[in-house]
Protein backbone atom coordinates (compact mmCIF):
# COMPACT_ATOMS: atom_id res chain seq x y z
CA UNK A 1 0.00 0.00 0.00
CA UNK A 2 1.55 3.08 -0.69
CA UNK A 3 2.00 5.53 1.78
CA UNK A 4 0.82 8.61 0.33
CA UNK A 5 1.16 12.53 0.86
CA UNK A 6 0.95 13.85 4.51
CA UNK A 7 -1.91 15.06 5.68
CA UNK A 8 -1.23 18.65 7.39
CA UNK A 9 -3.66 20.06 9.95
CA UNK A 10 -4.15 23.54 10.29
CA UNK A 11 -6.63 25.61 12.02
CA UNK A 12 -6.30 29.08 9.23
CA UNK A 13 -5.75 26.91 6.23
CA UNK A 14 -7.38 28.87 3.61
CA UNK A 15 -4.79 31.74 4.07
CA UNK A 16 -2.04 28.77 4.28
CA UNK A 17 -3.35 27.66 1.21
CA UNK A 18 -3.70 31.00 -0.42
CA UNK A 19 -0.04 32.47 0.70
CA UNK A 20 1.05 28.74 -0.74
CA UNK A 21 -0.71 29.53 -4.06
CA UNK A 22 0.66 33.41 -4.52
CA UNK A 23 4.00 32.23 -4.10
CA UNK A 24 3.71 29.37 -6.78
CA UNK A 25 1.91 32.50 -8.86
CA UNK A 26 4.94 34.92 -8.36
CA UNK A 27 7.30 32.50 -8.96
CA UNK A 28 6.06 30.69 -11.89
CA UNK A 29 3.82 33.13 -14.41
CA UNK A 30 2.02 31.21 -16.92
CA UNK A 31 1.09 29.15 -14.26
CA UNK A 32 -1.08 26.47 -15.93
CA UNK A 33 -3.84 25.65 -13.07
CA UNK A 34 -6.90 23.94 -12.85
CA UNK A 35 -9.14 25.12 -9.93
CA UNK A 36 -11.89 23.23 -8.52
CA UNK A 37 -15.05 25.31 -7.19
CA UNK A 38 -17.29 25.21 -4.10
CA UNK A 39 -17.15 26.07 -0.52
CA UNK A 40 -13.76 25.01 0.70
CA UNK A 41 -11.75 26.62 -1.85
CA UNK A 42 -14.21 29.81 -2.04
CA UNK A 43 -12.29 30.93 0.97
CA UNK A 44 -8.94 30.91 -0.66
CA UNK A 45 -9.85 32.62 -3.85
CA UNK A 46 -10.72 35.50 -1.74
CA UNK A 47 -7.14 35.49 -0.53
CA UNK A 48 -5.34 34.86 -4.04
CA UNK A 49 -3.80 37.30 -5.78
CA UNK A 50 -3.66 35.72 -9.59
CA UNK A 51 -0.34 37.59 -10.93
CA UNK A 52 1.57 36.08 -13.60
CA UNK A 53 -1.56 35.43 -16.22
CA UNK A 54 -2.24 32.15 -15.20
CA UNK A 55 -3.90 29.84 -17.48
CA UNK A 56 -6.78 28.80 -15.50
CA UNK A 57 -8.70 25.26 -16.44
CA UNK A 58 -12.34 24.87 -14.79
CA UNK A 59 -12.36 21.15 -13.03
CA UNK A 60 -15.52 20.56 -13.96
CA UNK A 61 -19.09 21.69 -14.51
CA UNK A 62 -22.40 20.57 -14.07
CA UNK A 63 -24.15 19.67 -17.55
CA UNK A 64 -27.95 20.53 -17.66
CA UNK A 65 -28.36 23.61 -15.85
CA UNK A 66 -29.50 26.70 -17.35
CA UNK A 67 -26.58 28.96 -18.65
CA UNK A 68 -27.43 32.14 -15.84
CA UNK A 69 -27.85 29.32 -13.31
CA UNK A 70 -25.96 30.27 -9.91
CA UNK A 71 -24.70 26.42 -8.98
CA UNK A 72 -23.05 26.32 -12.51
CA UNK A 73 -19.18 25.67 -11.84
CA UNK A 74 -18.28 28.46 -13.46
CA UNK A 75 -20.33 30.80 -12.56
CA UNK A 76 -19.21 30.40 -9.28
CA UNK A 77 -15.38 30.87 -10.29
CA UNK A 78 -16.42 33.91 -11.79
CA UNK A 79 -18.09 35.19 -8.72
CA UNK A 80 -14.34 33.91 -6.45
CA UNK A 81 -12.31 35.40 -9.18
CA UNK A 82 -13.97 38.47 -10.41
CA UNK A 83 -12.78 39.32 -14.04
CA UNK A 84 -10.50 36.31 -13.96
CA UNK A 85 -10.40 34.61 -17.58
CA UNK A 86 -10.34 31.00 -17.53
CA UNK A 87 -11.30 27.67 -19.73
CA UNK A 88 -14.50 25.53 -18.70
CA UNK A 89 -15.94 22.62 -20.84
CA UNK A 90 -18.39 23.32 -23.25
CA UNK A 91 -21.42 21.59 -21.27
CA UNK A 92 -23.66 23.51 -24.18
CA UNK A 93 -22.65 21.95 -27.16
CA UNK A 94 -24.70 19.74 -28.99
CA UNK A 95 -21.81 17.18 -28.94
CA UNK A 96 -21.05 17.13 -25.31
CA UNK A 97 -18.61 14.10 -25.82
CA UNK A 98 -16.51 16.11 -28.65
CA UNK A 99 -16.34 18.85 -26.17
CA UNK A 100 -14.94 16.92 -23.55
CA UNK A 101 -12.00 15.47 -26.00
CA UNK A 102 -11.56 18.89 -27.08
CA UNK A 103 -11.09 19.66 -23.56
CA UNK A 104 -8.49 17.64 -22.88
CA UNK A 105 -6.85 18.15 -25.69
CA UNK A 106 -6.50 21.51 -24.55
CA UNK A 107 -5.44 20.35 -21.18
CA UNK A 108 -2.85 17.72 -22.45
CA UNK A 109 -1.17 20.31 -24.99
CA UNK A 110 1.38 21.29 -22.41
CA UNK A 111 0.08 19.42 -18.96
CA UNK A 112 -1.30 20.98 -16.18
CA UNK A 113 1.43 22.91 -13.62
CA UNK A 114 -1.30 22.50 -10.51
CA UNK A 115 -4.14 20.94 -9.66
CA UNK A 116 -6.33 22.54 -6.51
CA UNK A 117 -8.84 19.98 -5.68
CA UNK A 118 -11.25 19.23 -2.91
CA UNK A 119 -12.32 15.96 -1.45
CA UNK A 120 -15.68 15.02 -2.38
CA UNK A 121 -18.19 13.42 0.27
CA UNK A 122 -18.17 10.03 -1.45
CA UNK A 123 -14.28 10.25 -1.99
CA UNK A 124 -14.69 11.93 -6.05
CA UNK A 125 -12.46 14.33 -7.39
CA UNK A 126 -13.79 16.63 -9.29
CA UNK A 127 -17.13 14.48 -10.87
CA UNK A 128 -14.94 11.39 -11.19
CA UNK A 129 -17.04 9.59 -8.97
CA UNK A 130 -16.67 6.24 -7.54
CA UNK A 131 -15.62 3.54 -9.97
CA UNK A 132 -13.18 5.95 -12.01
CA UNK A 133 -10.29 4.14 -12.46
CA UNK A 134 -7.12 5.20 -12.75
CA UNK A 135 -6.37 6.18 -16.50
CA UNK A 136 -10.30 7.71 -16.37
CA UNK A 137 -9.45 10.81 -18.95
CA UNK A 138 -11.59 13.93 -19.26
CA UNK A 139 -15.16 13.34 -19.88
CA UNK A 140 -18.74 13.60 -19.49
CA UNK A 141 -19.54 11.51 -16.76
CA UNK A 142 -22.93 10.97 -14.81
CA UNK A 143 -22.92 12.39 -11.58
CA UNK A 144 -23.75 10.25 -8.16
CA UNK A 145 -26.56 11.18 -6.02
CA UNK A 146 -24.63 12.98 -3.51
CA UNK A 147 -22.60 14.91 -5.82
CA UNK A 148 -25.91 16.32 -7.85
CA UNK A 149 -27.64 16.79 -4.53
CA UNK A 150 -25.21 19.42 -3.54
CA UNK A 151 -25.65 21.13 -6.67
CA UNK A 152 -29.05 22.34 -4.90
CA UNK A 153 -26.99 23.31 -1.63
CA UNK A 154 -25.03 25.62 -4.51
CA UNK A 155 -28.46 27.07 -5.82
CA UNK A 156 -29.25 25.12 -8.61
CA UNK A 157 -32.93 25.49 -10.10
CA UNK A 158 -32.56 21.95 -11.10
CA UNK A 159 -31.18 18.76 -9.92
CA UNK A 160 -28.71 17.80 -12.70
CA UNK A 161 -28.23 14.94 -13.69
CA UNK A 162 -24.35 14.66 -15.79
CA UNK A 163 -21.12 16.83 -15.99
CA UNK A 164 -18.03 16.74 -17.93
CA UNK A 165 -14.80 16.29 -15.88
CA UNK A 166 -11.16 16.65 -15.99
CA UNK A 167 -10.13 13.11 -15.20
CA UNK A 168 -8.07 11.10 -13.08
CA UNK A 169 -5.18 10.61 -15.18
CA UNK A 170 -4.43 14.54 -16.05
CA UNK A 171 -4.96 15.07 -12.55
CA UNK A 172 -2.51 12.88 -11.76
CA UNK A 173 -0.03 14.03 -14.45
CA UNK A 174 -0.24 17.46 -13.18
CA UNK A 175 3.24 18.35 -11.49
CA UNK A 176 1.71 19.25 -8.34
CA UNK A 177 -1.53 18.35 -6.89
CA UNK A 178 -3.12 19.79 -3.57
CA UNK A 179 -6.16 18.36 -2.11
CA UNK A 180 -7.89 20.50 0.43
CA UNK A 181 -10.21 19.06 3.06
CA UNK A 182 -12.67 20.90 5.76
CA UNK A 183 -15.37 19.84 8.46
CA UNK A 184 -16.05 16.94 10.37
CA UNK A 185 -18.04 15.87 7.97
CA UNK A 186 -15.08 14.72 5.70
CA UNK A 187 -13.61 13.25 8.52
CA UNK A 188 -14.33 9.32 7.49
CA UNK A 189 -13.56 9.74 3.74
CA UNK A 190 -10.20 11.51 4.46
CA UNK A 191 -9.39 8.67 6.70
CA UNK A 192 -10.09 5.84 4.36
CA UNK A 193 -8.45 7.73 1.23
CA UNK A 194 -5.20 7.99 3.65
CA UNK A 195 -5.07 4.61 4.42
CA UNK A 196 -7.40 2.26 2.38
CA UNK A 197 -6.84 0.48 -0.05
CA UNK A 198 -6.05 2.22 -3.46
CA UNK A 199 -8.99 1.95 -6.41
CA UNK A 200 -11.85 3.07 -8.39
CA UNK A 201 -14.00 2.60 -5.06
CA UNK A 202 -12.57 5.45 -3.63
CA UNK A 203 -11.13 7.40 -6.48
CA UNK A 204 -9.26 9.90 -4.13
CA UNK A 205 -7.01 7.37 -2.95
CA UNK A 206 -5.39 7.57 -6.26
CA UNK A 207 -3.89 10.74 -4.90
CA UNK A 208 -1.30 8.60 -2.90
CA UNK A 209 0.34 7.50 -6.48
CA UNK A 210 0.88 11.00 -7.14
CA UNK A 211 4.68 12.08 -6.53
CA UNK A 212 4.47 15.53 -5.62
CA UNK A 213 0.39 15.76 -3.86
CA UNK A 214 -0.09 17.95 -0.80
CA UNK A 215 -3.06 17.29 1.31
CA UNK A 216 -4.16 20.43 3.99
CA UNK A 217 -7.40 20.03 6.21
CA UNK A 218 -8.83 21.65 8.96
CA UNK A 219 -8.58 20.63 12.40
CA UNK A 220 -11.98 19.06 12.20
CA UNK A 221 -11.65 16.78 8.97
CA UNK A 222 -8.03 15.71 10.31
CA UNK A 223 -8.96 14.66 13.66
CA UNK A 224 -7.54 11.11 13.31
CA UNK A 225 -3.91 12.70 12.17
Amino acid sequence: MSPGPEVFAVDDWPGVVAQRLNRRLLDRPGLRLCLATGNTTKPVYADTRMIGEPEIFLLDEFGGLPGNDPARCSAMLRRALPGQEFHAPDVDSLDTAAAALEYGRLIDQRGLDLALVGLGRNGHLGMNEPGSTRDSATRVVDLAESTASGALDYGATIRPEWGITIGIRELLETRELWLLVTGRHKRDILTRMVTGPIGPELPATFVREHPNAFVLADTAAAAAF
